[in-house]
C-alpha cells in the first residue's frame, strides 16, 4: 500500500481542485441545484413539479458525490466507472443533467405562465407565481452550468485526457 500524504499535501490538493474550472462549475451545480429543490421543496406543488423536484434532487446528489470523490481524489475507489474511465463518467453524467434539466425547465416556465394571472397587488389568495419563477431561473442556471460542464469536459475528452483534475 502507497504511503498516505501528509496533511499539508492533501489540503494543497484540496486547494488546488477548488481553484480548477471543473471545481467551480461542480460547486455552481450543488449551489443552483439546492436553490431549485429548496425553492420547490419549501412550497406547496403538485402535479409536474415532482419532476422537477426529482431531477433536482438526484443531480444534486450524484453532484455532490462527484464532487467529494474528486475531491478527495478517491475516484480509483469506484468500480467499473473510477479510474481510466472517471471522465467519461462525469461526461455522462453532465449531459444526463443537462438533458433531464431542460424538460424541468420547460416544466417550470409552464407552471410560472399558468400562475402569472395571480401577480397583481390586488390578489389576495396564496400565488405560488414568485416560487415558480425563482424555480424556473434556477433550472436555466442548473442547466446552464450542466451544459458549460459538458462542453469542457467533452473538449477534455476529444484531447484524449483520461483525469478530472
Amino acid at each position: 500500500m502507497p504511503p498516505q500524504p501528509s496533511q499539508p499535501q492533501v489540503s494543497k490538493n484540496i486547494l488546488k481542485f477548488l481553484k480548477t474550472f471543473l471545481g467551480i462549475i461542480r460547486i455552481l451545480q450543488i449551489v443552483f441545484g439546492a436553490g431549485l429543490w429548496v425553492t420547490i421543496a419549501a412550497n406547496k406543488y403538485e402535479g409536474s413539479i415532482h419532476f422537477v423536484l426529482f431531477v433536482a434532487v438526484l443531480f444534486w446528489l450524484l453532484t455532490l458525490a462527484l464532487f467529494f470523490l474528486t475531491l478527495l481524489d478517491k475516484q480509483d475507489l469506484v468500480p467499473l466507472l473510477g479510474g481510466d474511465r472517471w471522465l467519461a463518467t462525469n461526461l455522462a453524467h453532465d449531459v444526463a443533467a443537462a438533458v433531464l434539466y431542460l424538460p424541468a425547465i420547460a416544466v417550470m416556465i409552464h407552471k410560472t405562465d399558468r400562475n402569472s394571472y395571480c401577480n397583481l397587488e390586488q390578489y389576495k389568495h396564496l400565488c405560488l407565481y414568485k416560487v415558480y419563477l425563482t424555480a424556473a431561473v434556477f433550472a436555466c442556471l442548473c442547466c446552464l452550468v450542466y451544459l458549460l460542464s459538458v462542453i469542457y469536459g467533452a473538449y477534455r475528452k476529444c484531447r484524449g485526457e483520461q483525469t478530472v483534475v
